[in-house]
C-alpha cells in the first residue's frame, strides 16, 4: 500500500488522491525521472538527454526553472512569452502535479516539466543550451548543517554553469534576506558576475515581472522580495 503522505520540507503533506494515474496522464508534457539509482551523482551520470526540439517542434530559447512548485511562474511565463521554451524542475511529486495539470488546463504548448531533484538535471538536459534559469523562493534550508542542499550552493552553482549558454543569467527571487546574502556571497565565491541586486521588489518593480500567489502572499504581509541576477563565469 502507498503512504497516504508524503514529506515535503520536513513537513507531511496529504498524498494527492489517483496521483500515479495523474502523473500518467500528463505524461505527454513531464519525464519522470529514472530513480533506482539512488546516488545522485552517478544518476545524473546516466545520461538520457532530452531532445527540446522534438519535445516542442522547435528550436526557440529554452528558459529553466528549478523547483517549480505549483506552476504559477511557468504557466505565466509562458502565456507572456509564446516564443520561449521553458522547462520547469520540480522534484516532488505530490506538488508538480498541480504544475502539470494547470499548464494542461491552458492549453500551454511550450511548457515541459522534468520530475527530478536538481543534482539529476545533468542527465537531461545537455551543457551549453539553457539560455536562462530561474530559481523562484527555493528552501532557504537555515540550519548549518544542510548548507550543502542550498540551490546557491557552489556545488549547484557548478552545475548551472555547465547547463547555460555562455554569457546568459541566472535570475533568483527570495523572501530570506539570510538565504539571499548566502546566495550573493556563493556567486562571489564561484566568480560569478553579479548584475543587478534588489532588496525590496516591490519599491523597485521590473517590467514582466511575474507575481506569482506565493510572492504575493509574502508582500501582502509585508516582507520583503529579494532579487538578483548573476551570469558564470567566463571559461
Amino acid at each position: 500500500m502507498q503512504a497516504a503522505c508524503v514529506k515535503i520540507n520536513g513537513m507531511r503533506m496529504h498524498r494527492k488522491d489517483n496521483l500515479d494515474a495523474r502523473l500518467a496522464a500528463c505524461g505527454d508534457i513531464m519525464t519522470g525521472a529514472d530513480l533506482t539509482e539512488k546516488n545522485m551523482k552517478k544518476a545524473a551520470g546516466m545520461k538520457a538527454y532530452l531532445d527540446f526540439a522534438a519535445l516542442f517542434n522547435n528550436n526557440n530559447p529554452v528558459h529553466l526553472e528549478i523547483g517549480c512548485g505549483k506552476g504559477g511562474f511557468v504557466c505565466g511565463m509562458a502565456r507572456l512569452h509564446p516564443d520561449i521554451n521553458f522547462v520547469a524542475v520540480e522534484k516532488v511529486s505530490n506538488v508538480i502535479i498541480t504544475a502539470c495539470e494547470a499548464a494542461k488546463a491552458q492549453e500551454l504548448k511550450n511548457v515541459h516539466f522534468i520530475n527530478c531533484p536538481a543534482e539529476v538535471l545533468p542527465r537531461y538536459i545537455k551543457d551549453g543550451i539553457v539560455s536562462r534559469i530561474y530559481l523562484n523562493f527555493s528552501d532557504p534550508l537555515p540550519k548549518l548543517g544542510y548548507a550543502a542542499q542550498r540551490l546557491t550552493n557552489p556545488r549547484f552553482l557548478a552545475l548551472y554553469s555547465a547547463l547555460l549558454k555562455a554569457g546568459s543569467e541566472l535570475w533568483q527571487k527570495t523572501d530570506n534576506e539570510d538565504f539571499f546574502n548566502y546566495s550573493l556571497e556563493s556567486f562571489k565565491e564561484c566568480g560569478w558576475l553579479i548584475k543587478e541586486v534588489c532588496r525590496d521588489l516591490a519599491a523597485f518593480p521590473f517590467e514582466g515581472n511575474v507575481v506569482t500567489e506565493h510572492e504575493q502572499k509574502f508582500m501582502d504581509e509585508g516582507k520583503k522580495i529579494f532579487r538578483a541576477v548573476v551570469c558564470p563565469p567566463l571559461e
